[in-house]
């Protein structure tokens, strides 16, 4: 045969793998709510693309809104936009709790965890349910004011909707950024370039940081776009970055690291050297202290070296401070089994955002208390959706020492379950914001708990009389400096009066929402004469709040740092002129729609008191 003849069969082989890579990398059009994407060659089958608003709000953090309205709230997420393209701020969009970094600098601060890896700084997060499921081709993210915040977008595998639950629920990272500042509170539709994954979803989560905004940041609407059936790969789809690729490797590896620590740390075919090298001439110390600065996942990788270090690894000195929260989409029952030998000298644990649908369970989570519990100071278990009374007692049982609690969103521990928490008398930070607490189980806590002095009850809707609570704390918890009453519904001057006789060490509250306590009545006067080292003072949406009230916080609270007024009609320039002359150290002040004070004042004292950030908010 002649050789012309294998040429142009490799020719034609050729011919056609290019032809089929060009029908595969075929040009797209411009989106629309529903298009087709059609080889170039020949009639494939149409996958037609699906733009979908979120159905439902499963899950969030925090909130700016109250449990029992939509204003200000993660719910105002689904369905269409109902402010977008505007911008401003609008009680319709969804709003979180916090922003900047006002927050880490009041009594009520925590101290951070080591060991935190860089690539996380997640602060809040929301989870919404979309109608069908699809391969994502793109995420659109509707922010009406001050944008900037949104850190991480993810899907989930779970169908929320399916009467089946998966036997394993996976998250892929779609998109992932550090903070970023933007210029100006303007609105705009956030579009980042996301990833393609091997499976549909119609569960999105997105994770925000505020700490580099000017004002919280507002989210009118998420809109998911996909397709059905699942996409070729082309190079039509993005252009790939290095530091994607380092970021996708490094979440498998925390993946793998977290999943399997067993096997990881249980490793049995470790080379051993007839020496360390230099690691046999540095002090057992020094080694431990160069591993603290390694994070989890990489220690599981370093345990796998060498026997040496695989004895470093192990060693109950490197878990002291242990943070999972990083690591909430892979954490289990498995993995908190594995770290069980490791963690007997535990102090600080976070478990915050981990164990949802499932993956950890009560049995799981108790295993690992009754083992490790002992020594336990700190605990945070924000958004613990496994938590119930069970586990509740499990805590105060096992862990004697324990100081601080944070149950923050833990929304699904029954009411009752809360009269556990009284025996852990030691308690001195307790965070029960959105949660169940009812009257008779804080009553009892705040009897049997008096070296408290931190406590956050914001949001807590199934109190029905917070002037006897705020008369127990002045009774009992002399020591309190910082207090969190954010949206209490029913306190009075009568309970304003008793917390501040006898709670004389605050200097920190947050008064913000509590529609029911009145200027007229002397309360606010009566707090700034009976807490003088007063630093932190929200009286938010106070319509009552007056230019007497300023004047006695001028007169009495010098140390006083922050102060949010936001919505009175009653103080005027000439009062909040005094305050800023009498409190040196004030650094933020939230006039947003305070009516006598208009831009031009705000731009007048910004003059003159360059120091304090003056906050007023708009509405376009």
């Amino acid at each position: 045969m002649s050789p012309v003849f294998p040429m142009l069969t490799v020719l034609s082989m050729f011919y056609y793998m290019c032809l089929r890579r060009r029908a595969r990398t075929a040009t797209r059009g411009e989106m629309n709510s529903r298009r087709a994407i059609e080889s170039n060659t020949r009639a494939l089958p149409i996958n037609v693309e699906i733009v979908q608003y979120a159905k439902e709000v499963l899950d969030f953090s925090s909130h700016y809104g109250s449990e029992n309205s939509m204003s200000y709230t993660m719910w105002n997420l689904a369905g269409i936009p109902n402010v977008y393209p505007s911008s401003g701020d609008f009680t319709q969009t969804a709003v979180f709790r916090t922003y900047g970094t006002w927050w880490d600098h009041c009594p009520s601060a925590r101290l951070p965890f080591k060991r935190t890896p860089t690539s996380f700084c997640s602060q809040d997060y929301v989870e919404l349910a979309f109608e069908e499921q699809v391969y994502p081709t793109a995420v659109h993210i509707l922010e009406t004011y001050h944008p900037g915040a949104v850190v991480r977008i993810l899907a989930c595998s779970a169908n929320p909707y399916s009467q089946n639950p998966p036997a394993e629920v996976r998250w892929e990272i779609l998109w992932s950024e550090a903070p970023t500042k933007v210029n100006g509170p303007q609105a705009r539709q956030f579009t980042p370039c996301i990833k393609q994954i091997n499976f549909p979803t119609n569960l999105i989560r997105v994770e925000v940081n505020s700490s580099l905004l000017d004002y919280y940041t507002e989210l009118d609407a998420v809109v998911l776009h996909g397709v059905k059936e699942k996409p070729v790969l082309s190079l039509k789809t993005s252009m790939i970055d290095m530091n994607d690729i380092d970021e996708d490797e490094d979440e498998e590896k925390y993946g793998c690291g977290m999943d399997t620590l067993n096997k990881q740390f249980s490793i049995v075919t470790l080379r051993e050297w007839p020496t360390n090298g230099y690691f046999d001439k540095l002090p057992y110390e020094l080694i431990q202290l160069i591993l603290s600065h390694l994070t989890v996942p990489d220690l599981c990788r370093l345990a796998q070296t060498c026997k040496l270090l695989y004895q470093h690894c192990c060693d109950p000195l490197q878990y002291i401070h242990l943070s999972l929260q990083p690591y909430w989409a892979r954490i289990n029952d498995t993995s908190l089994e594995y770290l069980q030998s490791r963690c007997t000298l535990i102090q600080w644990l976070n478990l915050s955002w981990t164990g949802n649908r499932g993956a950890i369970s009560v049995s799981g989570f108790s295993r690992f208390l009754k083992v490790c519990g002992s020594e336990l100071v700190r605990l945070e278990l924000s958004c613990g959706h496994f938590l119930n009374e069970t586990c509740l007692e499990v805590i105060t049982e096992m862990c004697p020492n324990l100081q601080e609690l944070n149950l923050s969103s833990c929304d699904k521990i029954p009411p009752q379950a809360f009269n556990h928490i009284a025996k852990v008398g030691s308690l001195k930070r307790l965070i029960l914001y959105r949660t169940k607490v009812e009257q008779t189980a804080l009553l009892s806590i705040l009897n049997f708990c008096s070296e408290l002095q931190h406590l956050s009850l914001g949001s807590c809707v199934m109190i029905e009389d917070y002037d006897l609570i705020a008369s127990m704390m002045g009774a009992k918890c002399k020591k309190l400096r910082s207090l969190d009453l954010w949206r209490c519904k029913n306190i009075t001057e009568n309970g304003i009066a008793e917390l501040a006789s006898g709670c004389q060490l605050l200097e920190e509250l947050d008064l913000g929402w509590c529609p029911t306590l009145q200027s007229s009545t002397g309360c606010f006067a009566n707090l700034a004469r009976k807490l003088p080292n007063l630093q932190k003072l929200f009286l938010t949406a106070n319509r009552s709040v007056c230019d007497t009230d300023i004047e006695e916080l001028a007169a009495n609270c010098t140390h006083l740092r922050q102060l949010d007024i936001l919505g009175t009609r009653m103080v005027s320039p000439a009062s909040l002129r005094k305050l800023l002359e009498s409190c040196k150290d004030l650094s933020l002040l939230d006039v947003s729609f305070c009516s006598q004070i208009d831009n031009r004042v705000v731009l007048e004292l910004n003059a003159n008191f360059p120091n304090v950030f003056i906050k007023k908010s708009f509405t376009q």
